[in-house]
């Protein structure tokens, strides 16, 4: 083979050594986007088959029962509302691969520019935040992958090492990153946020007890942070939500260039589509456990998280039919949203169960939504402290905080506050945004039998490291019960 070697003319743009060496800020900021882009998609927060399905369809909150043939996709999600997955449930591996994909491109950035000191720290702390999602979900089964690494079969980290990596992580590149309430990227807020969730978790992930350093993370935001409760609930899941005070860090899905928001798709029947003259039916498949919706007293303005009752086409007077109905179901053909749920298989009503209806869905909407979804947001900070304070003996400290939140809400004010209502108050606040998982495990209540759920053994509080991982590297090492 003969080469030649070329003298590259640059005509337009920046050449390499420009950007590592002056480091253009609007070009750093257009760089990162490729590792953020990643958090996105399908089975991310707010879209089916991955990692958010596993946060939610796992919980008390939402199943997606078995319509005859629709809906049995091998019986897998049955399998994950019971706590009786497999390792080589394929969905499992978006739970996985999501927040791989975007240590990836992090590592690679570091790589290329590692002298553009912003985004060095920011790509270091977004790699942490990825390291705590996959602690949270597989425990010590993963591998520790930096931008050095060169083990094409890392092994499994310990619990312990993750654990010190993400805190080392964010500790030493907080004080970088910018402060400026950027919701798409992360921030010294975020950053804080981070340590505060590993820390609030730190007896679940390494058996110990780091209450104060959780409290001082929540300190920081609370005190110092732009933040603020927004006066309306809803307004922080609008279709047109970037400008929300309360979203601290947001992905901004767009229904043309930043799909897999698709939330409407997931939960509705397919006659909605005529209710919100929707582009494409939907699937008829996520719906609240009864139980989750009756923990909200009746002039809970967030109840509104719910669509039940009648529905109509999009005029508001012509009801939905949905002639193809199971026989038995006493709604009849005309399609009504009860709370009940008949069964979850083999033949659930198709119309049973309430649906997600807490973000904004405009009329004529896109198979993918433009609402940007909270990751972290600001009632949960506030949620947070009152936990501290709670665990830490000082439950009237706690209750004002969690009060602030009641109050928005329009309900009654909590007089005591206990671990059993304050997680009651978590799930209704923040329903459907990918927590409840990890709150349930937090509380010791995951393993605790709900609606067609039996209690399930603290081996199931992590995954299975996905079986074709352990095949491809087989320097893993699969989690205890698998």
């Amino acid at each position: 083979m003969v080469s030649c070697e070329l003298e590259q003319e640059v005509l337009t743009g920046v050449t390499q050594d420009r950007l590592t060496n002056e480091a253009p800020p609007e070009l750093a900021e257009v760089l990162k986007q490729s590792a953020y882009s990643q958090l996105m998609g399908n089975g991310s927060w707010g879209g089916h088959g991955g990692f958010y399905s596993y946060q939610e369809i796992t919980s008390d909150e939402i199943a997606i029962p078995v319509k005859g043939g629709d809906w049995n996709d091998g019986g897998i999600w049955v399998r994950a509302h019971r706590h009786t997955w497999n390792v080589d449930d394929g969905e499992l591996n978006g739970v996985w691969d999501t927040p791989f994909r975007v240590i990836a491109e992090a590592n690679a950035l570091i790589q290329q520019y590692p002298d553009i000191e912003e985004l060095t720290a920011e790509m270091k702390v977004l790699r942490a935040f990825c390291y705590l999602i996959l602690l949270d979900n597989f425990g010590g089964g993963v591998p520790l992958v930096i931008e050095t690494t060169t083990d094409p079969n890392p092994p499994s980290s310990s619990r312990q090492e993750l654990f010190d990596f993400i805190e080392t992580s964010v500790l030493e590149n907080a004080d970088i990153l910018t402060r400026d309430n950027r919701r798409i990227n992360l921030n010294f807020w975020t950053a804080h946020m981070i340590l505060a969730k590993l820390y609030l978790n730190a007896d679940v992930y390494i058996g110990q007890s780091r209450l104060a350093d959780a409290n001082a993370m929540l300190d920081i935001i609370i005190n110092d942070g732009p933040y603020s409760l927004a006066p309306n609930y809803f307004s922080n899941f609008a279709a047109s939500n970037q400008n929300s005070v309360e979203n601290m860090f947001t992905l901004p899905y767009d229904a043309n260039n930043a799909g897999g928001f698709n939330i409407h798709q997931m939960t509705f029947h397919y006659e909605s589509q005529k209710t919100f003259d929707l582009v494409d039916q939907p699937w008829n498949g996520y719906a609240a456990l009864e139980e989750f919706y009756n923990s909200y007293d009746d002039d809970d303005l967030r109840k509104d998280n719910f669509r039940v009752g009648p529905q109509f086409e999009s005029d508001g007077v012509t009801p939905l039919r949905d002639d193809a109905g199971f026989d038995g179901d006493p709604d009849g053909v005309e399609v009504n949203f009860t709370p009940e749920i008949n069964e979850l298989e083999p033949v659930a009503f198709r119309q049973a169960g309430a649906r997600i209806n807490k973000f904004e869905i405009s009329i004529g909407a896109q198979p993918n939504l433009n609402n940007d979804f909270p990751v972290f947001r600001y009632a949960d900070v506030i949620l947070m402290k009152a936990e501290v304070l709670l665990r830490q003996g000082n439950a009237a400290g706690g209750l004002a905080f969690v009060n602030q939140v009641r109050s928005r809400a329009g309900v009654e004010l909590f007089t005591t506050l206990t671990t059993d209502n304050l997680l009651a108050e978590r799930g209704r606040e923040l329903f459907a945004e990918g927590w409840r998982r990890s709150d349930l495990i937090r509380f010791n209540r995951f393993g605790a039998p709900w609606w067609e759920k039996p209690s399930s053994p603290q081996t199931r509080t992590i995954f299975p490291v996905p079986l074709n991982k352990i095949q491809s590297n087989t320097s893993l090492t699969q989690n205890p019960g698998y």
